[in-house]
């Protein structure tokens, strides 16, 4: 008996379109967002493959990813754990591991010394280059299919989207109707 085949990617995205279509779904909007979802979740998986590779927890390279989009400012391990989404307790955990592999750096806050001050050391913004090297490379094999020009014009409509997020989240929640 032969194995059954895994159906592949579009053939999953166009079965789940037409799910969430008979649900009541709009099949433009299902289109764009199971595409977008399934982009995110195939992504996420290489990257765990990805952050192994470089001994690097997906947690961890969030508080490098955070460090590096600070720059210059250090960021608090409360900052740290609210950008991350994880208690401050696991933060503490996470950052003693960190500086005990030399990826950060905790210092003091000179103007206020019950605050701690986090920041990226040489050897983190390294590893996090790194990871952002060998991500560039999966991320253009998954828009090889696109030209230049696409490329420019698929950013250009998923900025609108971003830019939109904004407007929604300002927005009072919809009222179910009675």
């Amino acid at each position: 008996m032969a194995a059954k085949r895994r159906p592949t990617a579009q053939q999953e995205h166009a079965a789940d379109v037409a799910t969430y279509v008979a649900a009541g779904g709009e099949e433009s909007v299902q289109r764009v967002i199971t595409a977008v979802y399934a982009v995110t979740k195939k992504l996420d998986q290489w990257y765990v493959r990805q952050f192994a590779d470089l001994d690097l927890t997906q947690g961890e390279w969030a508080v490098l990813a955070a460090l590096a989009r600070a720059g210059e400012t250090c960021l608090t391990p409360s900052q740290l754990a609210d950008l991350s989404n994880v208690a401050p307790s696991s933060m503490t955990h996470r950052l003693d591991k960190m500086a005990g592999r030399g990826l950060l750096q905790r210092r003091p806050d000179e103007s206020n010394r019950t605050r701690t001050l986090v920041s990226l050391t040489k050897d983190g913004w390294a590893l996090f280059s790194a990871a952002v090297r060998e991500s560039n490379v999966v991320e253009g094999d998954t828009l090889r299919g696109l030209s230049d020009t696409e490329r420019h014009e698929l950013a250009r409509l998923l900025e609108i989207v971003i830019a939109g997020l904004d407007d929604i989240d300002a927005e009072p929640a919809a009222q179910p109707s009675t």
